[in-house]
């Protein structure tokens, strides 16, 4: 069995949507302690401009060893308004954005308290509309040691590490992008980028992202 440990995060890229769909059982860390500048706050997408990262802000907590799971949402800085604007922005012209749209607005009305129930929510929502049933659950304690086909890339799926590096089984297969003509293929965005743009065929993207089907 291929058992995945995946960080909570927030509209993660498309590497970590591969695990989701190959792997046979997921267990998404909440005992992890919560660390700056990773996926657990940030996306990144395409901008007219190049990549952009999107941050969730955080209500900073009173011990640095705070669990994930307790990490709560600040309102600091009308995020949600900005998030919802910049998402627009960049995927308004995309062949699928007026058809998901309706589907992640309310993702930015409505009020979270904690960051991993935002997180978990956004995904499940994602993975129906991708077409995906991970088995995946949150971990029970934190998962310190691994056996036979058990992977860790609780801190290998990372905004500041290549993933050429870290996980040489992901074989991002590109696909259309509406910026490509000026940006040219920027692979491993966040799944957002793959769905806007994509739609029905970003399962058909994921697969052959983990070389379950030859890349065209």
């Amino acid at each position: 069995m291929n058992i995945v440990y995946l960080s909570s995060a927030y509209l993660a890229p498309v590497s970590y949507y591969v695990k989701l769909f190959a792997a046979d059982r997921v267990y998404v860390e909440q005992y992890d302690h919560y660390v700056k500048q990773t996926y657990r706050n940030r996306c990144t997408i395409a901008s007219s401009h190049g990549p952009l990262a999107l941050s969730v802000p955080i209500v900073k907590p009173a011990d640095p060893k705070t669990p994930m799971r307790d990490i709560r949402i600040s309102d600091h800085g009308n995020w949600r308004h900005l998030h919802w604007n910049a998402l627009e922005s960049s995927y308004n012209h995309t062949p699928f954005f007026e058809y998901y749209k309706d589907d992640f607005r309310p993702f930015y009305e409505r009020k979270y308290e904690f960051l991993m129930d935002y997180n978990e929510a956004l995904c499940r929502m994602v993975c129906s509309l991708v077409d995906i049933q991970p088995c995946m659950e949150r971990t029970s304690a934190y998962h310190a040691s691994f056996g036979t086909g058990e992977q860790d890339f609780r801190e290998r799926i990372h905004p500041k590490k290549d993933f050429r590096q870290e996980d040489p089984s992901f074989l991002p297969s590109p696909y259309y992008q509406v910026f490509q003509d000026r940006l040219g293929f920027l692979p491993d965005l966040s799944i957002v980028d793959l769905l806007f743009n994509m739609g029905p065929e970003s399962l058909l993207v994921l697969r052959q992202s983990c070389g379950l089907l030859p890349v065209r």
